[in-house]
């Protein structure tokens, strides 16, 4: 245990998992997307369908969807700032078959109708874990710097990625490789423990077979997406 569990993360209140959480799994959404959503639909399960808007669970998220960190205080107006950004929204309830209690669905589309869904739940004292993309399951949560590739299922595109870790003295802390089927697209995950510059970056996202690849930088705190 350390400070940070005991004392919890700094934020806007009342909840750590409820609100911090919520703020971060809506940040880490919108990081997914690469760019600015204009349209989303939130689906919220277990408790976070039943006590969530006391909680101020919606007005995280969609905060989190507009770029605030869990201690923004425009958090508590989100539904008013949601408005002024042109980011229309929409809140359901959904039932999940083996998903954490405090567990959203994400659906946004950017300004040219791109489209991402995200599966994500808030585990307490601010941490997230995200547990689909596209129906896809994965599992990271953004403590660690990330690399998220979509490409298509065909031979040398893993193996190009992480030569160039290789070559760049990249160690891989955690590593998934998922599909939908053969032959359709993957989702790889790459959680490393060094920074990744931004020119490798560029390169790896011009790669063969690369569809898109979206870099979370854990020392920087930001994301660089791009389709």
């Amino acid at each position: 245990m350390d400070i940070f569990d005991m004392l919890g993360p700094i934020m806007v209140g009342p909840s750590s998992s409820h609100t911090a959480g919520a703020a971060r799994i809506g940040n880490m959404v919108r990081a997914l997307l690469g760019e600015e959503p204009v349209k989303a639909a939130i689906h919220l399960h277990g408790s976070f369908a039943e006590t969530g808007s006391g909680h101020g669970t919606d007005r995280a998220i969609l905060g989190g969807l507009l770029g605030f960190k869990p201690d923004d205080l425009r958090i508590p107006k989100a539904f008013d700032e949601a408005k002024s950004a042109g980011l229309s929204y929409e809140f359901d309830t959904v039932s999940l078959r083996d998903a954490h209690p405090n567990t959203a669905v994400v659906e946004v589309w950017n300004a040219s109708d791109r489209h991402i869904t995200v599966q994500a739940c808030s585990l307490g004292g601010g941490r997230i874990m995200v547990n689909k993309i596209d129906g896809i399951d994965v599992n990271f949560n953004g403590e660690y710097n990330t690399l998220i590739v979509r490409s298509q299922d065909e031979h040398g595109t893993v193996a190009a990625v992480t030569s160039i870790l290789n070559q760049m003295q990249i160690n891989v802390a955690n590593m998934s490789l998922c599909r939908h089927k053969r032959g359709g697209d993957t989702l790889m995950v790459i959680e490393t423990d060094q920074h990744i510059k931004g020119q490798y970056v560029a390169f790896m996202r011009d790669l063969p077979g690369v569809l898109s690849l979206t870099y979370y930088d854990k020392e920087e705190e930001v994301f660089d997406g791009n389709t």
